[in-house]
Parts: C-alpha cells; structure tokens; sequence
C-alpha cells in the first residue's frame, strides 16, 4: 500500500453523480450524490447537459472529502465510471460543449440504423466492434452531433464549420469519461472498456477502426486516445490549483458496467454478474478470447490492466430495469421505492398481468429500437398491487432472457450470479431473481461495485494495492438468495412474458412513429 491513506473513484451515471472514497479494505469511508437534469426534447430523445454533469462533479468530490475530514492530498489516486455510449461533443480550446450531451437512452437515429441494416453493413459492424447496428451506441450519436450540433454559450462552434473544426482537432468527440479526464487533467483520452461501447472501435486490434469512422464520417483527430482501464502510466493528473488543490493522479476509467464486473471480483472466465440501474446489465467474463454471440447479446472488453491482454465479456443489456420504478412513481402507484416490496407481497401473483417496460425500445436478445412499453393481461379487478408486482417481475424475466442466450452461446451453465446496483437492497426481487432463472443470487456487502471497481483499477494503477488477491480478499458476501420456486411454475410463468413481449414489438411503427423513433 502507498504512503496515502485512501482511492477515490467519481461515478457518473445516467440520473446523478456520486464520488466515492474506499479504504484498503474496500470500505467506503466517504460519499455524497448529486442529481442532474433529464432533457427530453422531442419522444424519444434524451439529452444531459456536460457543464451541469461536470459542476456536479466537482460538488460532490469537494463535498465527500470535506464531510469526511479528507484532506485531496491523501488520495493516492482516482478513478472513473461512467454511463456508457453518452456522447459529448466540446471546444478543445475553450472546453465549452457545443451540443448537449445525447444519452444512451436516446432513440433519434433509429431510421440511420435501420439503414444501416437494410443494406447489410450490420453484420461487418457486428465482426469489428461484437455490437449489434443499434442507435444505443455512440457512433450514430457521434454522426448526429457532427451533423447538427448548435452552439450553447459559445459562437466559436457549430453550423457548417463544425465537420472541419472536428477534422482539425478544434472540436472533442467523447464519451462521458473523456469528458472528466479532459477536465480533471486536460488530456483527451478514453479506456479500452468505454471505446468498445463506440460502435467506431475494433476490439480485436483495440484500436478504432478506419472503415467505420469512414462510414460515420466521425474523424479521428476529434477522437481521444485509447489507454488501459488501469494505466501504470496515468490518464494524468489533477490541477493543484484547480478545485482540489492537489495534484492527483487519474490512473484508472471503466464503462459502468465493466467497472461493476471489476468491483465484483469478476476477474476469471465464467464469472458472471448483473448490475440493477436505470438499466440493467448483464456481463459473462470470457477471458482474453473474444466470443461471438448467436443470440443478439454483445462481445465487449471487459478490462484490461497495463501490460496485460485485455479480458472480454458477453453482455447482455436491457434498457429499463429501475427506471421502470421509477416510471411506477411517475403515474403515481407508489410514493417510494421502498414500497414496491410490501406491495409486491401483498398478492399471491400478477393474476395474468405482464407488465413489458420497453420504454426507450428493447436492447438484448430482441434488439427493437420500435418495441414500446406495455402492459397486457388486465381485467376489472387488476389492482396496482398486481401492476407493481408485474413491474418487478419483468426486471426478472429480461434477466432471463440474458441468461437463456448466455448460456447457449459461451456452452455453460450459470449457478451463481453476483447482483449488484440500487435495486438489489430489495429482497423481495432478488428472490424473485433466483426463482425465475434457477440461478443462486450473491448481494456482496458493497453494493455500489461500480464505484468500487473502478477505485479498484485506479488503486491497482497507482500501486495501492498489489494485486487481484487483495481485492478478492476484500470481497463479502451480505446475503444469498436460492430458488424456492418450482421450476414448472417459473418456466409456465416466463413463457407467457415472451407472448407479452411479442406484443410490443414494433410498435413505434404505427401512427406519429417518426416522432417516436
């Protein structure tokens, strides 16, 4: 361990942003969170504004070090996490955005992808990148912003010089890592894990690729270098005069999901984890071979440390998992998360009501940027009881979904799970998880793996810790969940959830479609 005390690691997620700071057992010893605004210009367009994500950003590490008496000069290193495939587009010179942000939830360039499609280059897409042509990923994003991109607070950018302002390195592409270790440090770089969710990255060369950045006009010179998601050599450092007053290393950024697999000790082939968010996130580590899916789930890198190959993952992701309590609070079935349990347990079933919460389309196995969320089954005495039962049951079977396709396409059988994200405090659905898949459920005692994962490939980075043995030492299990259901039950039950998805397919086709895509 080094002669500093502490590693932190800035999480930047879809709804907030929360800092962190872990001792050399993996303790969290500080934390603070701050939300930022939704955008939702037109039906299904969802924007972020960088600035606000960037203030917030330097509220809450100030914020977590000051409640916890931490001084920025003990921070042996930081790390970074971040929702993935979000797209910035900046000023290099004055570092102003020129566009909002387009988050990964965002569906406007569904009508390019099904282009895409139509003539065929999805499969040459699939084989560079292991992604599947969807407007999920920050390609399109990229073409869009280069395309349209109005200037906020800034004359210097945008309109018809925005193409040649890019080409001549003038203007930044990036996700939302680049953009906080372009402001932490002034270095415009990305890790491995996040460059695989571009659709613009070969990650079999790891490097990003020629022909696609060719297809989507995107060039290179506005694109960030590619480096390690633990780099011995570091992302750079803090300002000492700038809000921390110190000069920190930032040696260490991971795509949320991947920092999730990491903080999981997740470190060997046929490890398996699931993270509950907005989304949710299912990752299978492959090893350092690449494995290609037959069942619409995605090849991505998993991490990779410095000096070593990197690991790749089968993923399996689903749009909407803890956004759809949310959605349950929005129409007002609940005043509190939290009650989502009782309420649950309150009825013996959904009495025949399926609840498919494809809000923003269905991403793994389905991939249809047109599904819409709906709900079937009800009758005159469907209660709300049933609706938010159904709700949490359907969180359930798309990770059975992932699952089903896991297991045919990597040839194992998953027995044990490892579960993370806010949505796993609730018992209720972890249990619910267990008797759906068939599967052991593991809730570790650090629930916030993403935080923790990436403090991990900072600390690693930095020296912090030794290696992957101290980090699997530190790992805890809080609770396990086994199946108590019967399997002719759950299998009758998740049958009659693929009918309820085959009825929100493709619905965005009907009337005001072009708005909704």
């Amino acid at each position: 361990m080094s002669e500093h005390t502490y590693v932190g690691a800035v999480d930047q997620g879809t709804t907030g942003t929360r800092f962190m700071v872990f001792d050399d057992a993996g303790q969290v010893v500080a934390d603070a969170y701050e939300r930022h605004e939704q955008y939702y210009p037109e039906p299904g367009w969802v924007e972020h504004d960088p600035v606000e994500i960037w203030e917030n950003t330097t509220a809450v590490v100030t914020q977590a070090l000051r409640e916890a008496g931490i001084d920025a000069g003990q921070l042996a290193g930081i790390g970074i996490t971040n929702q993935r495939e979000t797209t910035v587009l900046w000023d290099a010179t004055t570092g102003q955005p020129v566009h909002r942000a387009l988050v990964w939830q965002d569906r406007r360039t569904t009508d390019r992808v099904e282009a895409l499609r139509a003539a065929g280059k999805d499969r040459w897409i699939r084989e560079r990148t292991g992604l599947e042509c969807d407007a999920y990923f920050s390609a399109t994003k990229a073409e869009w912003l280069l395309d349209n991109a109005d200037p906020i607070e800034t004359d210097r950018a945008g309109g018809a010089d925005v193409r040649e302002r890019a080409a001549a390195g003038e203007l930044l592409l990036g996700t939302i890592d680049s953009w906080l270790v372009f402001n932490l440090t002034g270095a415009h770089v990305t890790d491995v894990t996040n460059a695989s969710r571009t659709m613009l990255f070969d990650i079999h060369d790891l490097a990003w690729d020629d022909e696609l950045l060719a297809e989507f006009d995107v060039p290179r010179a506005a694109l960030p270098e590619v480096r390690p998601s633990s780099d011995s050599s570091y992302y750079g450092y803090t300002d000492p005069d700038g809000f921390l007053g110190a000069e920190v290393p930032v040696a260490g950024a991971l795509g949320d999901q991947q920092a999730a697999l990491f903080g999981q000790c997740c470190f060997d082939a046929g490890d398996a984890k699931n993270t509950y968010g907005t989304g949710s996130f299912f990752l299978l580590n492959t090893g350092p071979e690449a494995v290609d899916s037959d069942h619409g789930l995605l090849t991505t890198v998993g991490f990779q440390r410095s000096g070593e190959p990197a690991q790749y993952a089968l993923e399996g992701s689903i749009f909407v998992t803890g956004a759809a309590i949310e959605w349950l609070a929005d129409i007002d079935l609940i005043e509190d998360p939290a009650e989502t349990a009782e309420l649950a347990r309150s009825v013996d079933s959904t009495d025949g009501v399926y609840v498919v919460p494809a809000f923003t389309g269905l991403g793994a196995p389905h991939w249809d940027g047109r599904a819409r969320g709906t709900v079937v089954g009800m009758t005159r005495g469907t209660r709300k009881a049933h609706i938010v039962r159904a709700t949490l049951e359907a969180i359930a079977y798309q990770t059975r979904d992932i699952v089903e396709a896991m297991e045919a396409d990597a040839g194992i059988d998953i027995r044990r799970l490892r579960v993370d994200g806010g949505a796993v405090k609730n018992n209720f659905l972890c249990q619910l998880q267990a008797d759906s898949i068939g599967t052991d459920i593991v809730r570790p005692e650090v629930d916030e793996t993403t935080a923790l994962g990436a403090a991990y490939a900072a600390g690693l980075a930095v020296g912090y810790w030794n290696g992957i043995d101290d980090l699997r030492e530190n790992w805890q299990v809080d609770r396990e969940f086994t199946p108590s259901l019967d399997r002719a039950t759950a299998d009758r039950r998740y049958e009659r959830w693929g009918e309820a998805v085959e009825r929100s397919l493709d619905w965005a086709r009907d009337e005001g479609s072009d708005r909704s895509a």
